[in-house]
């Protein structure tokens, strides 16, 4: 017959664990809603953060007038057009890109003609060319 003691050890330690695992189970619960909770406001945050970055570049740019997209709705582009515009402006690759809601080295790109703008670009790039040099400036320092 085995000791009373070590039954009556044994009987306390098995009911402990018991009352722990029910205590414990609600726990778990709120852990793994809170869990949820928390993935999901991560994810709304990384999502309004995207739309603040996106809504800045859309408000950096020069905008074209609707009438001038209108007008002419297959707008040219020439590279070499492009460069003598930034240097009658006396505005650098980054300077030009910041109007445009891009980086310098696209603008160095369509430049060197590796690459073509698209047509939202195109109507900044058309829009740039009724700027003078005052309003270039005045332009940037807006943006800054």
């Amino acid at each position: 017959m085995p000791n009373i003691a070590n039954a009556l050890k044994a009987e306390i330690s098995r009911i402990a664990r018991k009352e722990i695992r029910a205590e414990t189970g609600s726990l778990k619960k709120a852990i793994a809603a809170y869990r949820t909770e928390i993935a999901a406001l991560k994810r709304r945050a990384q999502s309004l953060e995207k739309q603040l970055r996106s809504m800045g570049r859309r408000s950096s740019r020069v905008e074209a007038p609707p009438e001038a997209i209108d007008a002419s709705p297959s707008l040219r582009f020439s590279a070499k057009g492009l460069v003598a515009q930034r240097k009658r402006l006396g505005i650098s690759a980054r300077e030009c890109g910041l109007l445009f809601g891009t980086s310098a080295q696209t603008v160095y790109n369509w430049e060197e003609g590796k690459a073509r703008p698209r047509a939202k670009h195109l109507a900044a790039i058309a829009a740039l060319r009724g700027l003078g040099k005052r309003a270039a400036r005045a332009h940037l320092q807006s943006l800054d």
